[in-house]
């Protein structure tokens, strides 16, 4: 049995793992709060979906740098951004003050190609443009007007000019079909 160090108590971790706002760490501190449970390595790596060896690495991570050794942590590898540059997103948010050059709403895909022709490169995954777009804190959502006075005449003519009264509608909406069986009967009589 491969043991953990009583670095956080059980309570502990698990309070972490309910509170976890990112994913990966989530995943790391459920781990450990099952194990610290009495669930064994196999047992842990079935539940999360994990394999054992990857379970047993979270151990040492953890046994060796503690919570803080947790989680995502890819953005201590030493790279810099290749494509979401500083400069590359400081561009997009000046380019979707217009619309794109084929119309429409900026999308994902639309960032990403506008992307590759910023950086001189043949394509640029979508995801990467969705990531642009989550970076920069664009969103093509507006609030409604929280009060009908707080509409210009404008949106007021618009509404007008675009509603359509609703037909009332006849007879019942449901209707039943004829019973297969025979001539229909009440029950509540019999």
């Amino acid at each position: 049995m491969t043991t953990i160090k009583a670095q956080l108590s059980g309570f502990e971790l698990e309070t972490r793992y309910e509170a976890a706002a990112d994913p990966v760490g989530k995943s790391h501190f459920h781990a450990l709060w099952l194990l610290s449970s009495g669930y064994e390595v196999d047992e842990v790596a079935e539940i999360l979906s994990f394999s054992p060896r990857w379970v047993r690495a979270l151990i040492k991570r953890y046994n060796e740098g503690g919570a803080e050794a947790l989680g995502d942590q890819r953005i201590h590898n030493g790279t810099r951004p290749t494509i979401l540059t500083p400069e590359a997103l400081a561009a997009l948010k000046e380019r979707i003050k217009t619309p794109p050059d084929d119309g429409g709403l900026w999308t994902g895909p639309k960032i990403a190609r506008w992307f590759a022709k910023f950086h001189g490169l043949q394509s640029v995954h979508d995801q990467r443009g969705w990531d642009a777009l989550i970076a920069i804190g664009y969103s093509i959502q507006q609030p409604r007007p929280r009060h009908p006075d707080a509409a210009t005449e404008e949106d007021r003519a618009a509404l007008k000019k675009n509603f359509r009264p609703r037909l009332p509608r006849r007879g019942a909406g449901i209707r039943a079909r004829p019973s297969k069986s025979g001539r229909w009967m009440n029950t509540a009589s019999v």
